[in-house]
């Protein structure tokens, strides 16, 4: 597919060991770099001509002829190129020249298409991280970041994409989220100092910072060690050369099997022809041959399969869904799991408070989970136990009017132990938060609260920040020292984990008074509390204070020790990412649909299973502790370790594989893609990481996310999600759904018209006129005006036909495909009924009304064979008269065909719904090319030369009332089918609640 594509570059040099293991010096001295002034701008140019650019293979130009090939190499773009070339053997030019038109129409759409999405794409990879801050002979200029070469020194700061893979070696406060690599939501904090251990885990070197992954907080200095393919996000797309190719999609197996299947049975109806003229092969039989060759391929389907899917992949775009391959939209329809990605799929990748724990005041509930958006409320729903007899406390709404001590001291150590700011954007309304996602959590919260930084700073507490000790990773906590200018006093806050902050408490806050803290008295109730919080999927931060009179100039030489000892404990608050607002119904709409949603996360397995119980994917009723019960009839929640322990056989004997597998890593992805494979189901893989990279390849329908995903995931990716909402998928759902019905239903117009043309061809071989040779019902013009003229724009009307209101109550389509038996029996039917009916009118032309004879020659002429000269048994006026009536039944046949098809369209908007029931003009393509159909075919039957020469065809009179029977006679054998469909078949949609009983069967208690 062209996605790897080779450079003409030599390799750098590798070091003497892992860059993470090597102190700073000897990095600067394997790079042949300067820590100050950098590589010289002669150095970094010489290095990007030897070594190549900074980016992953497969990011340069669109490939034109990579797309143009992929449109071409088409099994049914082939078979009409070898009717073509038949037509021309026959010489029969027109025909040959409209099918060559077709093809060449077809490729040109399909490629315009693609091409245009590959286009779309490369701009989107190269949004992603257009420049990079470097210093190059004592500058600090901006470069591209594809322009980046090993040895360069690099900036980066608090929002900064990093562009190459680095060693740091000069940091402040830095912290890096490295979700994209390692699946996790919280941010690292980096550090200088070398690592001793070769094999430590990415999410471990915290000496090095990798490319693609975001600053979310403080700054820092690199030293560029890898660019390109050498970096980590390099390696994990090479792994996506080794995956095995997608398959092709159901509509493209079935296209490739119809066309195949098509051109056989062309062949077969061309031997019967020459058959039953005892292959007397001359230009009569090659006419006849070639008519039923034309009659068997529906000239128009590739050019409306191509128009339908083209208009479907705009329509997605304009819903914030960018389609990179024509074919996918349709696969997508038929998808019966979805592998799910958690963090910035389901969730709103933006940590969010949602509960504060106080001793003596008990628990408090913050509402309001609408990422930065500080609008919410505090409840305080907790259990009083300052007393020793518990009192229960009703939800009562917190504000700063009523706010107790204890809280109000968690309020402000919230907002003044922070560094991140959270804004309302000046061109919307949108609220974005600038610096760490967990402190920006609190900041939101203190807002809640009606306590945020700007109003603690202001009148009347005007507290001043005075001295910070950022978040030590070893200490794991953060302090700072603010003065409150109104009293002149100093306050000491502190936040981090909940040990750590225990270490350096002495008292513990009850309501307005402090106690001393007795770590076995206390110890039990708050880690008591503290697991109900982690049980929820939060992270957990503990709060502590003090307050101190010391004078300026003592506060500024306080050490860290010195300002972190002695606090007074306030109390814990759980922060989580949330789920985004739209995920719990897009998963109950899956449901309903009959999909299963899987859970694959790199999250932890408590975190995972509270978020997919509170999006629906587990039932409300799970736990660990039932399901260690075999309360459940199926393990619902694995971690990778033990998914991955289990053998291909162990795996495909689980009744019910797990609905969130914990710990991911890219292979347990592409084992449980291979499990499902297994069980015959249809997977879409969704994610945004480098690390969904190879299971979004390895799935039928890889979707990315196109703001927060990798360039390698996007690569991978069969559909990129631009507003990275999950509920666009369930949107891409039923937009594949109604391209996959709407396909359905004009090939079922299509062929129900070829199979009436065969059916009519065929017993026409039984009209044997008086010298031997058949007499053809349908000339080869006509039938190709049939095809294409009358045919082909009703059925792109039915291509755009709007998604039904119960298109998401209809189970996936991946077993059944296209052809389920139901269309199948359709196709003959109607094709049976539509042949009978235009027979028996070309019967009635000929036998009824006419005379019965056949003349002579009557294929190519409405005059006959022209009578040897003093022939007496050769009667010129007779054969004249029985042409005519034969071209004049062949002008009946036409047209009863034409017009039945036409009025049949209707027909194909539903497989059972009565013509009665659908409105008139509410898909206006199809109405208007109805009517101009209607219309189109009345000059063929009436302009001189048109009719006789090309048509084979002369005009009609009183036929125009047979035509008219026959097209009621057919309305009444179509309702009478459908009804018959509607009392004795299943319904099609699935029964109220299946869906979720489907999903939820198997989790109910035995």
């Amino acid at each position: 597919m062209g996605f790897f594509k080779k450079k003409n570059s030599s390799m750098f040099p590798d070091p003497p060991a892992p860059y993470h293991t090597l102190p700073v010096n000897q990095v600067f001295i394997h790079t042949k770099t300067d820590i100050d002034d950098g590589l010289t701008p002669q150095e970094a140019a010489q290095r990007l001509g030897l070594y190549g650019f900074n980016e992953l293979s497969g990011q340069g130009n669109v490939s034109v002829f990579a797309v143009l090939y992929r449109q071409i190499v088409n099994a049914l773009t082939l078979v009409l190129v070898i009717a073509m070339v038949i037509s021309f053997v026959f010489k029969d030019y027109v025909e040959g020249a409209v099918i060559a038109f077709v093809a060449v129409t077809n490729t040109l759409i399909g490629f315009t298409q693609e091409y245009r999405a590959e286009k779309t794409m490369e701009s989107l990879r190269r949004m992603a991280s257009p420049t990079t801050r470097v210093i190059r002979g004592d500058s600090l200029i901006s470069v591209p970041t594809r322009d980046i070469v090993i040895g360069d020194i690099i900036l980066f700061e608090e929002g900064d994409v990093i562009g190459a893979d680095a060693r740091l070696f000069e940091v402040f406060n830095l912290e890096v989220d490295e979700a994209l690599l390692t699946g996790e939501s919280i941010p690292v904090a980096k550090s200088v100092d070398e690592i001793e251990d070769h094999d430590k885990p990415l999410g471990d070197r915290i000496d090095m910072v990798f490319s693609s992954t975001t600053v979310t907080k403080g700054r820092g200095k690199g030293i560029a060690v890898n660019t390109g393919m050498k970096t980590e996000i390099g390696k994990i797309a090479k792994t996506l050369a080794s995956t095995s190719v997608v398959t092709r999609t159901p509509l493209q197996k079935k296209m490739d099997i119809l066309a195949y299947a098509l051109f056989g049975l062309a062949i077969i109806l061309a031997i019967i022809v020459f058959s039953v003229n005892k292959w007397v092969v001359n230009n009569e039989v090659a006419i006849y041959a070639i008519s039923l060759g034309i009659a068997v391929i529906p000239e128009g389907l590739v050019a409306v399969i191509t128009l339908t899917m083209a208009l479907g992949v705009r329509q997605m775009a304009k819903n914030y869904a960018i389609v990179r391959k024509l074919n996918a939209l349709e696969a997508l329809g038929s998808v019966t799991n979805i592998c799910s990605d958690k963090t910035g799929t389901l969730t709103q990748s933006k940590m969010i408070a949602t509960d504060a724990w106080l001793p003596g005041d008990g628990l408090y509930r913050i509402s309001g989970r609408n990422g930065f958006s500080p609008e919410g409320k505090i409840y305080r729903c907790g259990i009083n136990v300052t007393s020793e007899i518990e009192v229960e406390v009703e939800d009562e709404e917190v504000t700063p009017d009523n706010m107790r001590y204890a809280f109000t001291r968690l309020v402000q150590a919230s907002a003044l132990c922070n560094m991140a700011v959270i804004k309302k954007g000046k061109g919307n309304d949108e609220w974005h938060a600038i610096g760490d996602p967990t402190e920006s959590a609190l900041q939101v919260f203190a807002h809640k609260a009606g306590l945020p930084k700007s109003v603690l700073t202001a009148e009347p507490f005007k507290f001043e920040l005075v001295q910070e000790y950022a978040f030590d990773t070893e200490l794991k906590r953060m302090s700072v020292v603010c003065k409150e200018k109104s009293t002149d006093a100093y306050y000491v806050f502190l936040k981090g984990a909940t040990e750590s902050v225990l270490n350096q408490c002495t008292k513990i806050q009850f309501g307005e008074n402090e106690a001393n803290l007795d770590r076995e008295k206390f110890g039990p109730e708050l880690y008591n509390e503290l697991e109900k919080l982690a049980s929820k999927g939060m992270r957990v931060l503990s709060l502590a204070y003090r307050r101190v009179i010391k004078t300026d100039i003592e506060i500024l030489k306080w050490t860290r020790e010195k300002a972190d000892a002695d606090m007074i404990f306030l109390g814990l608050v759980g922060i989580y990412d949330p789920p985004r607002p739209e995920s719990k119904a897009a998963i109950q709409r899956c449901f309903g649909a009959g999909i299963e949603v899987h859970m694959l996360t790199g999250d932890h397995p408590t975190t995972a299973a509270a978020i997919a119980k509170e999006i629906g994917i587990l039932p409300l009723l799970w736990s660990p502790e039932l399901e260690n019960e075999g309360k459940f009839n199926s393990q619902l929640v694995m971690t990778a370790a033990q998914f991955d322990a289990l053998s291909d056989e162990e795996v495909d004997n689980l009744r019910e594989l797990p609905k969130v597998i914990a710990r991911c890593s890219p292979d347990t992805k592409v084992k449980m893609i291979d499990a499902l494979h297994r069980r015959n189901k249809y997977v879409a893989m969704t994610g945004d990481g480098v690390n969904d990279s190879p299971s979004l390849k390895k799935a039928d329908v890889g979707i990315a996310m196109g703001l927060g995903g990798s360039d390698v995931a996007k690569q991978a990716s069969d559909i990129v999600l631009s507003d990275d909402n999950f509920a666009t998928i369930v949107n891409a759902v039923a937009e594949g759904r109604r391209i996959f019905s709407n396909i359905q239903k004009f090939i079922l117009h299509l062929l129900s018209g070829n199979s009436g043309e065969i059916v009519t061809l065929i017993i026409g071989l039984s009209f044997i006129d008086s010298d031997g040779i058949s007499v053809n019902p349908m000339s080869p013009l006509q039938i190709l005006f049939l095809n294409m003229i009358t045919s082909s724009p009703p059925a792109m009307g039915l291509g755009v036909e709007r998604a039904s209101s119960d298109i998401m109550r209809y189970p996936p389509r991946s077993k059944g495909g296209l052809f389920t038996w139901e269309v199948i029996i359709d196709m003959i039917y109607y094709g049976i009924v539509l042949g009978g009916l235009s027979l028996a009118n070309f019967v009635i032309v000929v036998y009824a009304i006419g005379n019965g004879n056949l003349g002579q020659n009557c294929n190519s002429s409405p005059f006959g064979q022209e009578c040897a000269p003093n022939d007496p048994t050769c009667d010129p006026i007779a054969l004249e008269i029985a042409c005519h009536q034969i071209y004049r039944a062949r002008g009946t046949t036409f047209a009863t065909i034409t017009y039945i098809l036409l009025i049949h369209a209707y027909n194909c908007r539903s497989l059972r719904d009565p013509i009665w029931t659908m409105k008139l003009y509410d898909n206006k393509i199809l109405f208007w090319s109805v009517f101009c159909g209607l219309l189109t075919a009345i000059p063929t039957f009436y302009i001189p030369e048109l009719n006789s020469k090309v048509f084979k065809q002369l005009g009609i009179g009183y036929e125009w009332g047979l035509i008219v029977g026959a097209v009621i006679i057919f309305e009444i054998f179509v309702e009478i089918y459908k009804f018959m469909k509607r009392r004795y078949l299943k319904p099609l949609e699935i029964v109220e609640g299946e869906g979720l009983k489907q999903q939820y069967s198997l989790n109910e208690y035995p």
